[in-house]
């Protein structure tokens, strides 16, 4: 791997718990998943086209389009791959994501920062120092789509993490995307003093803490708290130079800014996770008023719609539905989006049934999780709710609609559904589980005796030939 790109650390901190950045970019080389690309690939389009490499290698792009950066993506394009970067089994990460949100560990402040090793102040061009890629067609220009917005609560100074999609404006301006949540409740608070917002955006972190960016938690839980519990020790932080926020000390890249009252831009369309363009409309707008990172940064961008977008987005969602669900219905054991419903829309449950109607209340408690959620299956334990193909067997097989269809109009759904009118819609469930008193063979499912355990390669005969045997 380009050595001179990417400094050798240790793959895993002392303690051997998650990875940071580069060691992940380590671990990934060592394994043969790292595209290291020729330089010079074009910021516009081509380097997105990298993402047919989606959940097979992470790609790197020394000096895009002669730009002295580096750019990464796909660092965490497969389910396996950041169970393994948080140095937990597959089985074990959404339990360890849910531990992570319930016991978040306080984060340590530090005053010396890789993240502050080089500063920028003054007039600031940020595609002259960074390398931003315009990904999708009618994308409106460039965009930082892997950055952290860090925001502090005005009144309280309890900080909010999230990702928003931040279109380049101009050489020291970004229109940003806010939807009705906490960073959006933070900024309202400032607007109504006609103050400004004090916010960073952090580029290239660590992926528990890009993880732990989406937690879905209640407002006034810091999620760099919660990174640090996924980590498993408090994640190092340090204090903006030119605001009071505070960010990941080994950040490769942070924007200082202000998000200002009363400012609309437009932005868009940018392609989303749906994959499909969210629209142009008048956004907020963030002045930047400083940048500092690490000598020779990494830019990390996520290719809107691929493999990493719909993973981050999926995973903690997971982890919260599953919570909220097992809190009222002690059955559930296990929960999943499907990257065919873009990792938001399409959840499945598997439900240890006990009482008749029980998949139906479970139904409704999965769309009051989230409001994303349109379309549910609950199924029985003995389905594989990661295969698609055991789920739609189980619709096949034990779910009739005159029954089984739970159909729910006029309700929240996701803005960025371009099915709904500005976010109405409609969602429906599907109760596709066993009656509980149905006679024991009307649904036993057929089975080889020992098929699992046979030695095939014990049994072929690889010389032979069909007409020899027979002969």
């Amino acid at each position: 791997m380009s050595a001179h790109i990417i400094e050798r650390i240790h793959s895993q901190d002392p303690r051997g718990k998650a990875f940071g950045l580069r060691g992940w970019l380590d671990r990934l080389a060592a394994t043969n998943r790292l595209t290291v690309m020729r330089p010079g690939v074009g910021l516009v389009h081509e380097l997105a086209a990298a993402k047919r490499l989606d959940g097979t290698t992470a790609t790197l792009f020394p000096r895009p389009d002669g730009h002295p950066g580096t750019v990464v993506s796909g660092l965490v394009s497969d389910r396996a791959w950041m169970a393994e970067a948080l140095g937990v089994s597959g089985d074990a990460l959404i339990a360890h994501v849910q531990k992570a949100a319930d016991e978040p560990l306080p984060w340590r402040e530090v005053t010396n920062a890789p993240a502050q090793e080089v500063v920028h102040r003054g007039p600031i061009d940020l595609t002259k120092l960074l390398p931003i890629p315009t990904h999708n067609e009618h994308d409106s220009g460039p965009y930082i789509s892997a950055g952290l917005t860090i925001a502090r609560d005005p009144e309280t100074g309890v900080q909010n993490v999230s990702i928003h999609r931040c279109q380049i404006n101009g050489p020291d301006r970004i229109g940003i995307l806010l939807l009705p949540r906490h960073t959006d409740h933070f900024y309202r608070k400032s607007e109504a003093k006609g103050e400004a917002l004090e916010i960073a955006l952090v580029i290239g972190v660590d992926p528990a803490t890009l993880l732990a960016s989406q937690a879905i938690v209640p407002v006034g839980q810091d999620e760099l708290e919660i990174a640090g519990a996924l980590r498993g020790e408090p994640l190092e932080v340090v204090r903006c130079l030119t605001n009071g926020v505070r960010v990941p000390a080994r950040a490769e890249i942070v924007i200082e800014g202000r998000l200002l009252p009363r400012v609309r831009e437009a932005e868009g369309p940018f392609g989303e996770f749906p994959q499909y363009y969210g629209e142009r409309a008048d956004r907020h707008v963030i002045q930047v008023d400083a940048v500092t990172h690490r000598i020779r940064p990494i830019f990390h961008t996520i290719v809107g719609g691929g493999l990493e977008h719909l993973l981050l987005g999926a995973i903690p969602r997971e982890a919260t539905i599953l919570a909220s669900l097992q809190r009222n219905f002690p059955g559930v054991q296990d929960v999943h989006l499907s990257l065919g419903g873009v990792g938001r829309y399409h959840l499945v449950v598997k439900l240890k049934k006990t009482q008749h109607g029980e998949a139906k209340n479970v139904l409704l408690g999965a769309f009051a999780a989230h409001y994303d959620i349109k379309h549910a299956v609950v199924v029985d334990t003995d389905v594989d709710i990661h295969n698609a193909r055991e789920v739609e067997w189980a619709v096949a097989t034990r779910f009739q609609a005159d029954r089984d269809l739970v159909v729910i109009g006029d309700s929240q759904c996701s803005k960025l559904d371009p099915s709904t009118a500005d976010g109405l819609g409609a969602k429906w469930g599907i109760d596709a589980t066993i009656p509980v008193d149905a006679p024991e063979m009307k649904f036993k499912r057929i089975r080889v005796p020992g098929e699992e355990s046979v030695d095939l390669d014990r049994l072929v005969d690889p010389g032979a030939s069909w007409r020899s045997v027979i002969e």
